[in-house]
């Protein structure tokens, strides 16, 4: 696994003894590589969370996320620094993403990326947008079969309820939450609008990491109900990690 070098870096000054997140690595789990994409990942600790921890890294504090609370500003810091270690690897640059008005990161111009956070981890992908203008990334902690079951009815569509029957109920639930989750990141940037969980379906997945879903709704003139795409995803330490990835 390569390790990016700290000193040509401001997101990986880790000197300080405050020992928040672990240096921001390299990290490619998935079944399929993008061409072009660089994914980085880090483990961090919301309690380790100071209030000088933001300027020590140099990363502007959002007021939003002044308001939040401990763990959700340590999760923003964590995806950010992520997001800035892959930005500088990708152009040679540190750049930070902001915080835009819809909450999703503002990229630097001809980069595409996305940021996403689970319990203590983290992690980013970007690739410059003449390769790939939609990505999204996500990760989730495995739900337990009680708390699958319950919110089966709220993530998945009838005919992915009874695909989903004779399976392994709470990786089948966590794993279409997921591929939802990156599908909206992926989209989003592309159409500008919301959508939810009964707005796409789950067609298939396989024990590769592979799976396919499908629009259920009309997005724009491009993105319309029927459209399919690619998912990829791997199970690790307990999380999923999915991407759901628009070719330029």
């Amino acid at each position: 696994m390569l390790i990016f070098e700290r000193s040509t870096s401001r997101a990986l000054d880790i000197s300080s003894t405050d020992n928040f997140l672990s240096l921001p690595q390299v990290h490619w789990s998935l079944p399929q590589g993008l061409l072009g994409a660089l994914l980085y990942s880090t483990s961090f600790d919301p309690t380790r969370l100071a209030d000088e921890t933001f300027a020590h890294y140099d990363v502007e504090l959002p007021a939003s996320i002044q308001r939040a609370v401990v763990k959700r500003r340590a999760e923003f810091l964590a995806g950010r620094l992520c997001a800035r270690a892959a930005i500088s690897h990708l152009i040679g640059r540190d750049e930070t993403p902001s915080l835009g008005e819809n909450r999703a990161p503002v990229w630097p111009s001809g980069i595409c990326g996305s940021i996403t956070h689970s319990g203590r981890f983290a992690a980013a992908i970007v690739s410059r947008s003449v390769e790939w203008r939609g990505l999204g990334l996500d990760i989730e902690s495995l739900l337990g079969e009680e708390q699958s079951i319950r919110l089966a009815a709220e993530i998945l569509t009838p005919r992915e309820r009874r695909r989903l029957a004779l399976r392994d109920v709470a990786f089948g639930v966590t794993l279409t939450f997921s591929l939802k989750e990156s599908l909206f990141k992926a989209l989003y940037p592309l159409t500008g609008k919301y959508f939810y969980f009964e707005h796409a379906e789950m067609l298939e997945w396989s024990a590769d990491g592979h799976a396919r879903l499908r629009l259920l709704t009309d997005l724009s003139s491009e993105w319309c109900s029927g459209h399919e795409l690619d998912g990829l995803f791997d199970l690790q330490d307990g999380h999923i990690l999915s991407l759901v990835a628009v070719q330029a």
